[in-house]
């Protein structure tokens, strides 16, 4: 049977750092594929795949996740992750999460080793202490790029600002295993000076992350309100469920027609069950990269 697996390492305006940085973004999407697939040539499930994309994401400093993330208007890092099985439809998400290296780990272990979907803050920091996940200091994940950033938008913000801001920075991944199970997992630092204890979509099953074996695997990307406002990833399945149209089509309708009023950034990735695989966003770039079957179909940060 046909596998795949694809990831998006966030969607939104360019800018000049970006650009500057091109090749090693290029490289941490090829280098984040590899980890993913390697999981899916050997037989491992599509769960294993979108963990593992997804920790290389979180690893990257490159990308907002993890040691990526971006500081909240307290100056302080606040991660959001969920992941979503497509045989048993079972969930695992976490947010307001700090000094957990991994909060994609973490929400995988909510999924599978406890009756729980959701949790937050230092409750979900106990789990991960009581089950020895990796734990880092504060210093870990405030990175050179993301500081200087904060300290900008810092000076110009007032708290009326910060309250109207846009939210966005994501990264995420989807997946088709040899067997037919589907994934799809995502996770986000949030985003720059964002009030403090504000959750995206990244966390919310059916906003930013869904997945249904059968049908597909979905990961959201942009401005987080817009998506959870909108249900934007199950409403692409319900798409292709209730009108029978393809995973492609699904996606452009919900970003390019039925979201085509909305005034944000917006991206999604998916994956079907015939192992298609679907990129589409109304941003100047999104950080993407895909594999089928062992075989690079593309990685690319512009259109």
């Amino acid at each position: 049977m046909n596998y795949a697996i694809a990831i998006h390492g966030g969607a939104g305006p360019d800018s000049d750092f970006i650009r500057s940085h091109l090749t090693e973004y290029e490289s941490g999407l090829k280098s984040v594929l590899e980890a993913g697939n390697k999981m899916l040539e050997n037989g491992g499930s599509a769960v294993d795949a979108v963990e593992a994309a997804v920790r290389s994401l979180e690893d990257n400093h490159l990308f907002n996740s993890g040691r990526g993330s971006a500081l909240n208007h307290l100056g302080e890092i606040e991660m959001d992750a969920s992941i979503m099985e497509g045989k048993e439809l079972l969930t695992g998400a976490v947010s307001m999460l700090k000094n957990v290296r991994n909060p994609i780990t973490l929400a995988r272990f909510i999924m599978e080793k406890t009756s729980y979907v959701f949790l937050s803050d230092s409750g979900a920091l106990d789990m991960a202490k009581d089950e020895n996940l990796d734990l880092e200091p504060d210093s870990y994940f405030v990175t050179d790029n993301q500081l200087e950033e904060w300290l900008e938008t810092r000076k110009r913000d007032e708290i009326q600002d910060i309250l109207r801001k846009r939210v966005h920075g994501t990264v995420g991944a989807v997946a088709i295993d040899k067997k037919g199970n589907m994934a799809a997992a995502t996770s986000t630092g949030g985003s720059c000076n964002a009030h403090a204890g504000r959750i995206g979509d990244s966390s919310i099953i059916g906003a930013g992350c869904y997945a249904r074996n059968g049908l597909c695997a979905l990961s959201g990307t942009g401005d987080g309100e817009y998506i959870v406002n909108n249900v934007m990833a199950h409403s692409v399945a319900m798409l292709m469920e209730l009108t029978g149209c393809s995973l492609d089509e699904a996606c452009h309708k919900v970003i390019h027609e039925r979201l085509k009023n909305v005034d944000g950034d917006l991206g999604i990735i998916g994956v079907d069950s015939d192992a298609n695989i679907s990129m589409v966003f109304n941003t100047p770039r999104m950080h993407r990269a895909a594999m089928k079957n062992g075989e690079i179909l593309q990685i690319r940060v512009y259109s």
